[in-house]
């Protein structure tokens, strides 16, 4: 307790003290640059991080980057992983990052079907006819945990190679992909608009698009951790709820493959789905990150057969620079 004390008194004092010179970061994403990614781009874009003392560069992902591999290697100081299995993951290996912060408080992992074709509600996806194609990732975390708690079939599990063609070509497969890009694809390739079941809503219901550091950097420079966090919220912020043009202009500069279309209907989305600014974020603030709902999570896990039950998942985070209502006032009237 006193440490973290210590840390918070020194993270204020940066705060309110002008820096002589800005504090390089490097920060690395899971992906290319996209809509998900859209607060961190916003304090880039508009000036946030400048303001608290930050030269901020973002350094995309994609599928032949490993930026975590970075992060532990002290190549980069924050990234951004999927969800808390990571990090749990991080710990059983004694790989000295920690999560702190946690921008999406609802996973946007979701299940699409056909309409029209008797697949009404969640538990219709069971049925022996249906088969779901599910990326590698996938096939070791969500769908252990589909099969734990709501009883799918190995013989259920096909693999998805990120072309929808195979979906859109039979109406007995589901889908598993994000809320806020697959859906549109389907739309667009295939001239319908899919049935959507985010596992969210069916237990799944862990925190997403967590902020890693290394444990190096919180211990050593716990202002530049609390500058970069604070104004990563005051970025989610902007973007979803103010002027985000510069950010969305900066994320097609990073990814040309990017479109209006896209950026629109995922942010939409992450509204629609209060897939950021919901649940402990709505009193706590964006980035929020309670230690029943983790443990929770950790404990379906467990069961699932995911993670290791002897892992210490209190190592995994370090929630002081979150929960501290930063935006809820100022923004929850936009």
């Amino acid at each position: 307790m006193l440490r973290k004390l210590a840390i918070v008194l020194l993270a204020l004092e940066a705060l309110s003290s002008p820096a002589a010179a800005a504090d390089k970061v490097r920060f690395g994403t899971n992906w290319v640059a996209e809509a998900e990614h859209g607060g961190f781009y916003q304090a880039l874009a508009d000036g946030t991080y400048k303001k608290y003392g930050l030269d901020v560069e973002i350094v995309p992902g994609g599928p032949q980057i490993n930026n975590r591999i970075l992060l532990s290697a002290g190549k980069l100081d924050f990234y951004i992983s999927a969800n808390f299995l990571q990090a749990f993951a991080a710990v059983e290996q004694n790989v000295p990052t920690i999560v702190v912060a946690a921008i999406m408080q609802r996973d946007p992992i979701a299940i699409l079907a056909h309409p029209n074709t008797g697949i009404e509600k969640f538990e219709d996806l069971r049925d022996k006819k249906v088969s779901l194609l599910l990326g590698a990732d996938a096939m070791v975390t969500s769908f252990r945990w589909l099969k734990s708690e709501h009883g799918f079939r190995d013989d259920q599990a096909r693999p998805y190679t990120f072309n929808p063609q195979p979906f859109l070509a039979n109406k007995n497969f589901a889908l598993q992909g994000y809320v806020t890009s697959e859906p549109f694809v389907i739309e667009q390739a295939g001239g319908f608009k899919p049935k959507i079941f985010l596992l969210a809503d069916h237990g799944f219901d862990g925190y997403a698009t967590t902020l890693e550091t290394r444990v190096d950097l919180l211990r050593n420079k716990p202002d530049v951790v609390a500058r970069f966090v604070e104004a990563s919220i005051v970025g989610w912020y902007n973007y979803l709820y103010g002027n985000n043009k510069a950010a969305n202009d900066l994320i097609k500069k990073q990814n040309p493959e990017m479109t209006d279309a896209l950026i629109a209907f995922s942010t939409a989305k992450m509204k629609e789905y209060g897939i950021v600014d919901s649940g402990d974020a709505l009193n706590l603030g964006i980035g929020a990150m309670q230690e029943a709902k983790i443990k929770n999570f950790f404990d379906k896990m467990v069961k699932a057969g995911v993670v290791k039950a002897d892992v210490n998942w209190k190592k995994s985070f370090d929630a002081t620079f979150v929960n501290r209502k930063h935006g809820v006032v100022m923004y929850r009237t936009k």
